[in-house]
């Protein structure tokens, strides 16, 4: 069978990515710009497409008559057709399971940079303020500990679970949300307000579907009593970013600790830009996902499910 991976540069170079046994023909392509006419022209002889975050809608589809199986190098699946893959007898997978320490960490270290003002005293250091100021150590901005404070936590998967497990070595106290509007499963769930009031940090890992998207709004963000750090390695989307940046600006959130955006890259329009120099506010580049260990797993992960398809087909 022949392959096609459309984005091959969202991995390291130093990642060792080989075709999945099996496939007898396979084209790589670093990028792939997220143009039609290019996808298919790429894609018109393949059985198979991997993919990470090129697009492939419905009208890319129907124009691949070859087309058995989209893999994707991810476990979000929001920018495929899922309804034009059944409707045209096409496979969709994706990969789970292979970013299970390399997002907590992350979290962590998003986390603890806005606890701490890590990105702000990094500049003082570097920029000559500490010398400046001339005392041995600096302190304008307080450091906060995470131990003894209420970590709520929206989003109990594998991950979000990681999460609550390092939480508690920290001496932290851990709330699982229950779905909003819905009365906690069991006494391992704490309802969504509730958690909403009691955290001091909140950290989300919770897929994008209709039901989440900006499940962080004014709205919500009015209930929540601690003014909490905000840690966001879920999606962009789940947050309403204007609401994010008026919360802290009027101080009803802590700070904001992000690894996601409403577009990625991040628009040159985008409210958190404001932020930037904020303190307690942290970006990274959508880049949680990827340790070297992580992405080493997830092509491992990959390849066996590719290789399981073909023989099956």
């Amino acid at each position: 069978m022949k392959a096609v991976f459309l984005d091959r540069g969202t991995f390291l170079d130093t990642v060792d990515l080989p075709a999945p046994q099996g496939i007898s023909d396979y084209v790589v392509y670093d990028t792939t710009p997220q143009d039609d006419t290019t996808i298919i022209e790429r894609c018109q002889d393949a059985d198979i497409v991997i993919t990470n975050k090129v697009k492939i809608n419905q009208q890319i589809i129907e124009k691949l008559p070859k087309l058995k199986l989209i893999q994707l190098t991810a476990t979000g699946k929001n920018n495929v057709d899922e309804a034009a893959c059944k409707d045209n007898n096409i496979t969709l997978y994706n990969v789970a399971g292979y970013a299970i320490k390399s997002v907590p960490e992350h979290t962590f270290m998003l986390m603890l940079n806005a606890m701490r003002a890590g990105l702000y005293y990094h500049h003082k250091v570097s920029d000559g303020t500490w010398q400046q100021d001339g005392n041995f150590c600096l302190l304008d901005i307080p450091l906060i500990d995470l131990e003894d404070k209420t970590l709520g936590i929206i989003g109990a998967g594998t991950i979000g679970r990681r999460v609550g497990e390092i939480a508690k070595a920290f001496g932290m106290q851990v709330l699982w949300a229950e779905h909003q509007g819905k009365t906690p499963r069991n006494d391992d769930y704490t309802a969504f307000d509730e958690v909403l009031k009691r955290c001091d940090v909140l950290s989300l890992h919770c897929p994008l579907i209709d039901a989440t998207k900006h499940l962080i709004n004014a709205d919500n963000i009015s209930k929540m009593k601690q003014q909490p750090l905000l840690v966001n390695v879920a999606r962009g989307g789940v947050v309403d970013s204007q609401a994010v940046v008026d919360a802290i600006n009027n101080e009803q959130l802590l700070g904001y600790a992000t690894d996601v955006f409403a577009e990625e890259p991040i628009a040159d329009n985008d409210p958190l830009l404001t932020l930037a120099d904020h303190p307690r506010v942290v970006f990274s580049p959508h880049n949680a996902w990827g340790s070297l260990a992580a992405q080493q797993t997830l092509w491992d992960i990959l390849s066996k499910q590719v290789s399981e398809f073909i023989e099956n087909n």
